[in-house]
């Protein structure tokens, strides 16, 4: 689904285009508006298959390009990687229409630089990076980058900016230069169009690496991500159901591939940043016959490895994980896991199967050196709380709500209607308040009969409890699970960033729905 793996550094980037490093243009590029100038109904109708013929007087076929072929249970190929080099990366990332063959079968996704994933971006703490993403659909886009803890203002991470069909827009995004390492992604956030976007291939990894290097035989990038495609081979429309319940695709890709073979020596250690990219589906994974070392979860680097059986990754979230190789063939195994539960119990959605092969044969290697400790994050359970907030997130059918104006229901064409706090996302309304340098307590109930997946952009969360059951361990996510009918209570420092952004439940459709919120981080 993708080119062959290259690797580029950020003096490879430069095509001649007009500066990255100067400031965005304003015209064409509008802000705190829903989805203008577009007629609402129409945008969704195109959302999913994103395009056929609408954009700049020239059908989306003017854009397609043919990805070599990638064939069911061939080797993994991994996306294209561009490193930043001396501090600095620029990027340049097309949105478009794309032919290309998915599970063996002709296909047409969305893509970034036509692939999909798109190329994975690996920075280092203290980098500066610049995107500019062009838009060639026929409907909005943006840009997201999910769990870097970057500024939400200006061209920073702004979740309010909207790319519009046949324009560009410069991002910027200054790392702290104390910015955990891990695994990260980026993805569209144009309100209604989210789940319909990743769905049809809009996403990718990023990775920020390790100051002190983890002593590795292989560092992998694996993007887990869901899709259904229809006769055509276009990513399939969903019914309201399907958008309600939180859509499950049919295929199931790693790195866009439907069953790759990952291959090792016996001994080697190879590290799997492992991105959970589906839509709505909760993952949980297995690696019989051989040994796993979880590094970190989401932004929650570990003191040191610890030896786990199995990851739940909930949709959005990652997990940084050793592999050591033994012996013999293994599945990289999806397991049944329901998003229905109660406190009374639920039962199990069905198992994925087998999503990868892991085979390890030849002569053996050396033992590598341990891995260096890390610094334990701070325990904020100990702080005292600035406030104490609740929010609760909250579902039903929202067909007799609908109007042609979804942004004032959180409902539309989508049928589905969510909210948090009683109320639906409106990006001109600021839910939340908040004051840099301060410590929050924030407990989020769930009143809906399924798990909700809660994201707060720019600033991670210690997890505390879950329905009252302290978490014992120092955790720190930017995504965490609220379980059917329960809560979770979690401590959040907002530090270094002033500026406007947004929290919500990252099933997508749910999102898309209304279940999002803003918060305002203000100096002083």
């Amino acid at each position: 689904m993708h080119r062959d793996g290259v690797t580029r550094d950020a003096t490879e980037l430069d095509h001649g285009g007009p500066a990255l490093d100067s400031p965005p243009a304003a015209a064409g590029v509008a802000r705190r508006s829903l989805i203008p100038e577009i007629n609402r109904r129409r945008v969704l109708q195109l959302g999913a298959v994103g395009l056929l013929g609408a954009s700049l007087g020239r059908p989306a076929w003017a854009w397609a390009q043919t990805s070599g072929a990638t064939g069911v249970d061939a080797a993994l190929a991994e996306p294209e990687t561009i490193r930043s080099a001396n501090g600095f990366l620029r990027v340049e990332l097309e949105v478009a229409e794309t032919s290309l063959t998915v599970g063996g079968r002709p296909a047409v996704m969305l893509t970034y630089n036509g692939t999909v994933p798109g190329p994975t971006i690996r920075v280092r703490p203290g980098d500066r990076l610049q995107v500019r993403l062009t838009n060639r659909l026929a409907v909005p886009t943006n840009l997201h980058t999910h769990g870097l803890h970057v500024s939400p203002a200006g061209n920073g991470d702004n979740t309010f900016v909207h790319v519009h069909p046949g324009e560009s827009f410069d991002y910027e995004y200054q790392l702290p230069d104390d910015h955990p390492p891990g695994p990260f992604w980026y993805h569209p956030h144009e309100h209604h169009l989210v789940a319909d976007q990743i769905w049809s291939g809009l996403y990718g990894g990023i990775v920020v690496e390790d100051l002190e290097e983890v002593p590795v035989s292989r560092d992998r990038v694996l993007v887990i991500s869901d899709t259904t495609l229809d006769a055509s081979g276009h990513p399939q429309q969903v019914s309201d159901k399907e958008r309600m319940m939180g859509r499950e695709g049919q295929l199931i890709l790693v790195d866009g591939q439907l069953r790759p073979t990952l291959t090792a020596r016996p001994g080697e250690r190879e590290r799997w940043r492992i991105v959970n990219a589906c839509t709505s589906r909760y993952l949980r994974l297995r690696l019989d016959g051989q040994r796993l070392d979880l590094l970190a979860t989401d932004i929650g680097r570990l003191p040191e490895p610890r030896r786990v059986e199995e990851i739940v990754l909930f949709p959005s979230s990652r997990a940084d994980v050793l592999v050591s190789a033994v012996p013999g063939v293994s599945a990289l195994e999806g397991l049944a896991i329901s998003r229905m539960r109660s406190r009374e119990g639920g039962a199990p959605s069905g198992a994925p199967g087998a999503l990868a092969t892991f085979q390890v044969s030849g002569s053996p290697v050396p033992a590598l050196p341990p891995v260096p400790p890390y610094p334990e994050h701070p325990d904020l359970r100990g702080a005292q709380p600035a406030a104490r907030r609740q929010l609760v997130l909250a579902m039903g059918e929202g067909g007799s709500r609908g109007t042609d104006d979804g942004a004032a229901h959180g409902t539309g064409e989508s049928g589905v209607f969510a909210s948090i706090d009683g109320r639906p996302f409106d990006p001109d309304r600021t839910d939340q308040v908040v004051h840099l340098g301060t410590v929050e307590e924030w407990t989020i109930r769930n009143h809906s009969g399924m798990n909700h997946p809660f994201h707060l952009h720019v600033w991670p969360m210690q997890h505390i409890s879950t329905d009252g059951r302290a978490v014992g361990p120092i955790v720190y996510l930017d995504v965490v699970d609220v379980p059917a009918g329960g809560e979770v209570t979690v401590r959040i420092p907002f530090e270094d960033f002033a500026g406007r952004t947004v929290y919500h439940c990252h099933i997508n459709d749910h999102e898309d729905g209304g279940m999002m919120g803003v918060v305002e981080a203000r100096a002083g």
